[in-house]
């Protein structure tokens, strides 16, 4: 698999000890470490930086490279950590996003780059490499060394350039004092090319030039899909993050406002917020009433009123008025970044997750070196010529070579991927089919999840017509969930002039010289309804009062994808952080048995590890931001295409329509997509237990090792296409 890096990038003589924050007596920095891409770099990166004194605490993202380390000491021990991450073959750089871009992008580009060097090479080789094939015996000496040293012209650069992600990588291994599957393929690749070039000059024996091409464009085609896949993981840690005010507005106690950086914000500071402004940080009102989204803790979607003495939390957007605010928490500190950290040890913790190919890469990896070492001793010790076990040996690194192994996983992940998205599903992540076809236990969010996650009108039959009309006239004006549920059924039409609004109460305008008012009981001075619906009271002068009802139906395939899912295998779970109400009425509509109402984000989190110290594999479906962490969490996550981005980001597929019932056919793919990744590894293990016993024997030479591994590679793609059947 390819090391992908980091999503933000310094420069790499960028000062660590600048970026050293103290926090509780401690020291903290969070550093960017390339060449990650297995459970087993978290480990040796962990390890490494664990075992060197003072240090507290070591944790490595694998989906941003993001290494967050405490330590007791002075800050100029980052330094040493630095050059610690070097020495075991990880360099790092300080995380600075604030003056980052992206690099995911950069190594995919380079990745495209590299296989069509290689893909423009093996093209072009064949033009003079089948000539010498077919015209053996035929062909002179003169034209058949002519037509070698034009291969190794076209061969030889493109390798160099072609082989970089490899030969880096290999170089970073050994330099540490360690190996990984890049090294073989280097041994291959460059012992091909050494023997070819040798045997050009000598104008003796067979080339193998087209080898070493075609074999580098295999393995690029399978790095590249690879990482493509792996390149969206991670996103929702770095949306988050951009949610966070980048400015706040302070008030000193003159009353003057000045703008500064949210991460200067101290405790105690007096905010200034204004109406559609983010929330900085976590502070208390202190003057002013408004109306704030709150999605980011509850994931409903109908606003919160808030008044002096009310608590908020950074992300919360301010809706209708501005408010003053005393600050509580600095911004590393807020409930925004606390999600982002959540959501960030969840990606953590799916990346220990190890894959059927990282199993396998295990296991592969000494075992050829090893062939291949004891089939040039034996055939040495037996009184072969130096000449001809190097050829032995680099027959049995070729035949072995991981190419059908590499893109084992990745042939099934894009075809069972290209399968889904015609179903409507994205698939987001490059280890989730394999994660899916583990789930079961399916567990739900309500609130635009199950439901449609807009309030609807239910009553309207019994509201009279010039009743709704009159209230849809004021409700026009308004973006307030439930005047926009009463706007959206009546449609476009007309408006009441001079409508005045109040935050957390409702609307208000004289029409036809009478007073109406249209918003919530309390503001009405009236009794609301005991139901636990939401309500709406339109009253006009001289009228009684009209209560619009509302509330948030089930998606149309809720309860048949919730029937699917049993006969699947999986148990339904609903957690909700709405109201124990109205998450009783769904789980019993759709015959759940297990539900939890009023769930914060951590209370979720706590119910998803507690299933996983069970035993059981969670698939989570959310839409909400307060559901990202669990998402992240999860051992595999789904959100609906209607879902907020950062939920988004943080599943693993998306569903693109409306429905669930994609839900199943992802899981149906899945478990396919697995049964072919086996089916591919069984494939690989029967070509190495026939070709290799040939090539060790000497029956091989290694453009026929070329040739049979690039037919290996074509029998597991093969494979991989029949999941294109239904």
């Amino acid at each position: 698999m390819a090391a992908i890096d980091p999503a933000y990038s310094v420069s790499t003589d960028a000062d660590p000890t600048a970026f050293v924050r103290e926090r509780d007596g401690h020291r903290e920095i969070d550093l960017l470490v390339k060449g990650v891409h297995c459970a087993g770099c978290i480990a040796r990166v962990e390890g490494g930086m664990t075992e060197m004194p003072g240090v507290r605490n070591a944790r490595l993202n694998l989906s941003t490279g993001r290494l967050a380390l405490s330590w007791d000491g002075d800050k100029s021990k980052a330094r040493d950590f630095v050059r610690r991450l070097a020495e075991i073959g990880y360099p790092a750089t300080p995380y600075a996003p604030e003056e980052s871009r992206s690099a995911q992008d950069v190594e995919e580009k380079r990745l495209l780059k590299c296989m069509a060097v290689a893909g423009f090479a093996t093209a072009n080789v064949m033009l003079f490499s089948i000539p010498v094939w077919f015209g053996q015996g035929e062909m002179d000496a003169g034209t058949t060394g002519l037509m070698h040293w034009l291969s190794a012209l076209i061969v030889l650069p493109s390798v160099a350039y072609a082989g970089r992600p490899f030969f880096e990588s290999a170089w970073r291994a050994l330099r540490a004092r360690q190996v990984n599957m890049d090294v073989p393929i280097t041994l291959g690749v460059t012992l091909a090319c050494a023997l070819s070039i040798c045997e050009t000059v000598w104008g003796s024996g067979h080339v193998y030039f087209d080898a070493a091409a075609m074999l580098l464009f295999f393995l690029l085609i399978g790095r590249f899909l690879d990482t493509r896949l792996r390149a969206r993981a991670g996103a929702a840690a770095r949306r988050l993050a951009s949610m966070q005010a980048a400015t706040a507005n302070r008030m000193d106690a003159n009353g003057h406002v000045e703008a500064i950086p949210a991460r200067d914000v101290k405790p105690g500071d007096r905010l200034l917020i204004a109406a559609g402004e983010k929330v900085p940080v976590d502070a208390i009102v202190f003057e002013g009433d408004t109306t704030l989204d709150t999605a980011l803790v509850t994931g409903e979607t109908l606003p919160r009123a808030a008044a002096a003495g009310e608590k908020i939390f950074s992300g919360m957007v301010n809706l209708t008025a501005p408010v003053i605010a005393i600050a509580e928490a600095r911004r590393e500190d807020s409930l925004l970044a606390e999600i982002t950290r959540l959501v960030e040890a969840g990606e953590q913790g799916r990346s220990r997750y190890v894959r059927l190919a990282d199993r396998a890469a295990k296991l592969y990896v000494p075992m050829v070196h090893t062939l291949a070492a004891s089939s040039a001793i034996g055939w040495l010790v037996f009184g072969a010529e130096i000449y001809t076990a190097i050829i032995i040996a680099v027959s049995v690194l070729i035949i072995t070579c991981p190419c059908a192994l590499a893109l084992a996983v990745p042939a099934v992940q894009v075809v069972a991927t290209g399968r889904l998205y015609r179903s409507g599903v994205l698939v987001k992540s490059g280890d989730a089919l394999e994660r899916m076809s583990e789930a079961d236990l399916a567990v739900f969010d309500k609130t635009g999840t199950l439901t449609v996650g807009k309030p609807q009108l239910i009553n309207r039959d019994t509201l009279g017509h010039e009743n709704f009309e009159l209230a849809a006239m004021l409700a026009r004006t308004s973006r307030h969930p439930l005047s926009r549920a009463v706007a959206d059924l009546a449609g476009m039409g007309d408006v009441t002039p001079k409508v005045r609004e109040t935050p957390g109460g409702g609307l208000e305008a004289v029409v036809n010289g009478k007073s109406v008012r249209f918003g919530s009981a309390a503001w009405l001075g009236l009794e609301g309804g005991t139901d636990g619906v939401s309500e709406a009271w339109l009253m006009v002068e001289g009228q009684d009062p009209v209560r619009f009802a509302f509330a948030d139906t089930l998606r149309p395939d809720a309860a048949e994808t919730v029937s699917r899912l049993r006969v699947l295998g999986l148990e339904p779970v609903l957690l909700s952080g709405d109201r124990e109400g109205a998450v009783r009425e769904v789980a019993e509509a759709l015959g759940i048995a297990h539900w939890r109402a009023g769930l914060k984000p951590q209370e979720k989190i706590a119910e998803i590890e507690g299933f996983k110290t069970r035993g059981r594999r969670a698939l989570m479906v959310g839409d909400g931001i307060n559901d990202a962490p669990a998402l992240a969490s999860a051992h595999v996550s789904v959100s609906p295409a209607a879902a907020a981005d950062i939920s988004q980001a943080a599943a693993d597929f998306v569903l693109q329509g409306e429905g669930l019932s994609a839900i199943a056919e992802a899981i149906l793919v899945s478990r396919a997509a697995r049964r072919r990744v086996l089916e591919n590894f069984g494939l690989t293990i029967l070509y190495n237990c026939i070709a290799v016993p040939l090539a060790v024997f000497g029956f091989v030479t290694p453009l026929v090792a070329a040739i049979a591994m690039s037919g290996s590679s074509m029998v597991v793609t093969l494979n991989a296409l029949r999941l294109t059947r239904s």
